[in-house]
This record gives C-alpha cells, sequence and structure tokens, in this order.
C-alpha cells in the first residue's frame, strides 16, 4: 500500500480505553490503518458494549475489527501500574469516558505524558472547553442542541438522524487529531493532548444551515417540509410501485431529463431555469411523479444511468449486504460473529491507489490477547490472575 508494501500507520501502537461508538470509532480507523490497537477491558464478561441489545446490537461488532483485547481493571492500583507501563510502550491513548474518571486513577495525559512525553493523549469528549464542558452528552443530546434533529424531522417534529452520525464522526475527527498530532511529534519530538467534542461536531454538521440563515436572514426549514434549493430533488413512486430518488441539480442535467423523458410539458418556460424550478416545486413534483409513474423502475434506473443523472433506489441497510458495488473490491469485509456465524461488515470508506483495507484480525474474545501483551512487558499474566 505504501512504498514499503505496509499499512500507513504500521509500527504505531495505541492503547484504547473506550466503550459504545465514539471511542471505538476512532480505534477502528486507527486499526484498520495498520495501527496495533489495544483495547483495554475490565476484568470479567469485559466491555459491557459487547451485550448490547436492539438499536446497540451492532456496535461492537461494527467496531472491533483488527483490535486486541487485554483485562486490566482500572480500580486495581497493580492493574493501574500495568497499563502505565504499557502506556510507556506506546504512541496514542484513546479514551472516552466522563472527564476526569481516568485521571482519577493516575490514567490521565498529564500523569503519562511525564513518564512518556511523546504521547499523544485523544479524549473523545460530550463538549470541547467552555460552559458544557462537564455535561454529559448523547447522540441524541446533541442532535437537538445543534438543530440537526430539527433540519431532520417534519416541522415542529425534531427527529434524531437514522445512525449514531455524531458519534462516529466524532470518533473520526479525533483519529484526525491524532494523525496531526503524530505528524507535529516527527517535528518537535513531542505529544501532546488533543480533543473531539460530540456537540462541536453537531454544530460542524449545521454549518451549512447556519450559513444560510446569515446570508437569507430566514431561518431554514426542516428538509422534511419539502424545500429544496433544487427543483427536482424526491423521491418518486415508479409504474411497478418501488420508491426511486431522482435528483436533478444543474442545468445540463434538466436538460438532459427533459430528453430522456420526452415529455413536451416538462419544456414549459415555467421550468426554464433551476430557480423557477425550485419556485415552482408544488406544481412541478406532481408533474414529474405524473411522468415518472408511467415507467417500471428498471427502465427508469436505466434512462438515469445512461443520462448520468443522480438516482437510487430506498432501501433498508440490510439490503446492503448483498450490494454489487460494496462486495466488489473488498468494500465489505469478513467477520466472525461471537456467536460463530460468519458476516460482512463495511470497510472504511478510502482507497490507496487499487487497495482497500481489509482485516488482519477477527473481532477479539474479552481478554483475548492479555497474555500476549503482558509477556511483551516481560511480565507472567499468571501475576496477575
Amino acid at each position: 500500500m505504501s512504498a514499503g508494501g505496509g499499512l500507513p500507520l504500521a509500527g504505531v501502537r495505541v492503547i484504547e480505553f473506550s466503550h459504545m461508538v465514539m471511542g471505538p470509532t476512532c480505534g477502528l480507523v486507527l486499526a484498520d490503518l495498520g495501527a496495533e490497537v489495544i483495547k483495554v477491558e475490565p476484568r470479567g464478561k469485559g466491555d459491557r458494549t459487547r451485550y448490547l441489545t436492539s438499536s446497540g446490537t451492532g456496535f461492537f461488532a461494527a467496531f472491533s475489527r483488527n483490535k486486541k483485547s487485554v483485562q486490566l481493571d482500572t480500580e486495581d492500583a497493580a492493574d493501574v501500574a500495568v497499563l502505565q507501563k504499557l502506556i510507556g510502550t506506546a504512541d496514542v491513548v484513546i479514551e472516552n469516558f466522563r472527564p476526569g474518571a481516568l485521571a482519577a486513577r493516575g490514567l490521565g495525559y498529564e500523569a503519562l505524558s511525564r513518564g512518556n512525553p511523546r504521547l499523544v493523549y485523544c479524549s473523545l469528549k460530550g463538549f470541547l472547553a467552555g460552559p458544557y464542558e462537564t455535561r454529559t452528552a448523547l447522540d441524541e443530546v446533541v442532535q437537538m442542541m445543534s438543530g440537526l434533529a430539527a433540519m431532520t424531522g417534519p416541522p415542529g417534529r425534531p427527529l434524531r438522524a437514522g445512525a449514531p452520525v455524531n458519534d462516529m464522526m466524532g470518533g473520526m475527527f479525533g483519529a484526525i487529531a491524532i494523525l496531526a498530532a503524530l505528524r507535529q511529534r516527527d517535528i518537535t519530538g513531542k505529544g501532546q493532548l488533543v480533543q473531539s467534542g460530540l456537540f462541536e461536531n453537531a454544530a460542524f454538521l449545521v454549518s451549512t444551515h447556519m450559513l444560510q440563515q446569515a446570508i437569507t436572514g430566514v431561518a431554514p426549514p426542516s428538509m422534511a417540509a419539502g424545500r429544496r434549493a433544487w427543483g427536482v430533488y424526491d423521491v418518486f413512486t415508479t409504474a411497478d410501485g418501488i420508491p426511486l430518488f431522482i435528483g436533478v441539480v444543474t442545468e445540463r442535467q434538466w436538460d438532459i431529463f427533459t430528453d430522456a423523458l420526452d415529455e413536451p410539458a416538462l419544456r414549459d418556460p415555467a421550468w426554464a431555469s433551476n430557480t423557477l424550478r425550485a419556485q415552482g416545486r408544488e406544481t412541478l413534483i406532481p408533474l414529474v411523479q405524473s411522468l415518472v409513474g408511467r415507467r417500471p423502475a428498471a427502465e427508469l434506473e436505466a434512462l438515469c444511468e445512461a443520462a448520468g443523472l443522480p438516482f437510487a433506489r430506498v432501501n433498508q441497510p440490510g439490503d446492503l449486504f448483498e450490494d454489487p458495488h460494496l462486495n466488489a473490491g473488498g468494500g465489505m469485509l469478513p467477520i466472525t460473529l461471537p456467536d460463530g456465524r460468519a458476516t460482512t461488515v463495511p470497510a472504511l470508506p478510502v482507497q490507496f491507489g487499487d487497495a482497500r483495507l481489509g482485516v488482519r484480525s477477527d473481532l477479539p474474545a474479552p481478554g483475548q490477547h492479555t497474555a500476549e501483551v503482558l509477556r511483551g512487558l516481560g511480565m507472567d499474566a499468571a501475576e496477575k490472575d
């Protein structure tokens, strides 16, 4: 993948104190890029994320490939001493626990950097510095605070996004900060504390809506309200009852769309520009639906693909297991679930030349690598049993 054929972060050791989504996402990015990521789990059953149900059922399986698991107790003084020794060999620490939780156990940045001044320490938090920084946050909390939920749901009915977007993106921004700090360490020889904030991530996501209001002087309506910057940017029902999104976002695309459908009604001067089409959506969209609704989905998909128009069927997440594009070229990675069943999971959405990032090791069992890691420190695992 690189000039020497190795992964970009080969040789980088990361100690991950995390649970749920934000911290594990950060660790996953670094692990897939080649870092040795050692996940620290509580003794016994390990990370409680392993046992979540309902919408949390897939969290551990989604974010734990390419990681090692060790079981050491941050409440136990002897285990903390082992962790401090382990972190002395590390390049990076990741943690997403409540503010001050690890510092109270001697595992905060100030204490650890004295013994390892090259350490990059990433805290993934609900809020960065400011009046809210000691509050507890969830993805839902910051979606409500930032206006993201209001932009997603119908007017007056805020709705969280259907995936943990802030948790996952907050973890990604943590990984970006870590990579930047490692690069800076190459120059200065010193590590540093970096942080990523859930609320600040949500604010970043709505920055376009904020600037829309700053420019127009009017608060933007929710996306569910039907207002669009483009005339045709909607889900239509085909003749065979399949919902199909079609977007027509440029004048060239409108010309292609009208030529492909060959419908005189679309050539009316009332639709001659995107501004006119956006202003006349209440009339235009029913007209387009009446035309699109005469054709089956396969015909419309072929028409859009040949014309270079954006289109998509409205899928469910489970449909992606069989998606032909994702399954080509390493876009879906094989993993084994804790119950022994094989499945696949989407790879990181990046490509290096012709190569995608793959699986070097499957999901770890709780404490699977404890003995291996302790041996590397010159210790016998039996000492900790």
